[in-house]
């Protein structure tokens, strides 16, 4: 077997392994243990599904004139589901911090998928491919919330709730937006269409914003109740 078609067996391996994995960490108990082991299957997913996808999509852009847009396309998924993944475990790790983190690594990760989803949009205009410059909002929106949320001491108490929630929400996007991509055709859809580019942002998005208005009002701040005492009497 060649290197090329070894990568692409565990590129898709680990996609499969990925993709199932993304569901259960949604419904289960937060914290709880099959939420952990399941959410690490997931990471080390990703991780694999990033790297095997930088390699084989890096040698067709270089190698490959006609498929470099398509190329490019699944560069940026790769490196925007494995930074969102690795994201969602750092904050974590760091979620005592009352200082801003300029951890080089939390950095470079935030500022990769900023980049290049700059030059995602780039590309998208000037090949005229409103899909790439669209889908590409994902990740300079992504890139750039996280080091905003890297560069500032945090805000809230529960700030790496929040955090670890859009991460993997972002992740679960660029996984799920792959999938559809590939195998669209196979039900005799068009890959390429809007509908399957932005469809799962769409739905991921607006699941995450209902999601954290749910966890915002469970923990806010309860209000204190004051008992009222009859005066005494003389």
């Amino acid at each position: 077997m060649s290197f090329y078609a070894l990568t692409r067996t565990l590129h898709i391996t680990a996609g499969v392994i990925g993709f199932t994995a993304l569901w259960l960490p949604l419904v289960a108990r937060k914290g709880g243990t099959l939420h952990k082991r399941v959410g690490w299957v997931y990471v080390a997913a990703m991780a694999a599904v990033a790297v095997t996808g930088l390699l084989l999509s890096g040698w067709r852009f270089l190698f490959d004139p006609a498929q470099r847009s398509a190329a490019l396309f699944f560069i940026y998924i790769s490196v925007l589901s494995g930074t969102s993944a690795s994201m969602g475990v750092r904050v974590l790790r760091t979620r005592a911090r009352t200082t801003a983190n300029r951890n080089p690594y939390d950095l470079g990760m935030s500022a990769l998928t900023l980049v290049l989803g700059l030059f995602t949009a780039a590309w998208g205009f000037a090949v005229s491919m409103p899909l790439l410059w669209g889908f590409s909002l994902v990740g300079i929106i992504l890139g750039a919330s996280s080091l905003r949320y890297w560069l500032r001491p945090p805000q809230t108490r529960m700030h790496w709730w929040f955090e670890h929630m859009g991460a993997m929400v972002g992740s679960g996007i660029a996984t799920l937006t792959a999938v559809l991509v590939v195998n669209a055709r196979h039900l005799g859809i068009d890959g390429m269409q809007l509908a399957v580019f932005l469809g799962p942002t769409v739905v991921g998005v607006t699941g995450l914003k209902l999601w954290e208005r749910y966890y915002q009002k469970k923990f806010a701040p309860k209000p204190r109740v004051t008992v009222a005492t009859a005066p005494a009497t003389p």
